[in-house]
């Protein structure tokens, strides 16, 4: 159960993170989770952890992380755009 709370946690974060920046991260539901769960990692190694925790997540330094993690990845996305 703890594995699913943990989707579910990152999905919410990813679509939260994404709203914030005010871009959709490509892949929908499961981009949303991947960048949720990835940016937990980049906000605690960036900031440690502190603040409160759902499902295994400090929501605080992984909503940092998830969106800096969607605002590179949206500049990458931008930027191939661009080139084709």
């Amino acid at each position: 159960m703890g594995f699913i709370w943990s989707l579910i946690v990152g999905g919410i974060l990813g679509w939260i993170g994404s709203l914030i920046v005010g871009r959709d991260v490509p892949g929908g539901v499961f981009g949303n989770i991947i960048a949720g769960i990835i940016g937990a990692w980049i906000g605690s190694f960036l900031l440690g952890d502190w603040g409160p925790e759902i499902g295994g997540y400090n929501i605080i330094p992984a909503l940092i992380g998830a969106i800096i993690l969607i605002f590179v990845i949206s500049l990458i996305m931008r930027a191939m755009r661009k080139a084709d």
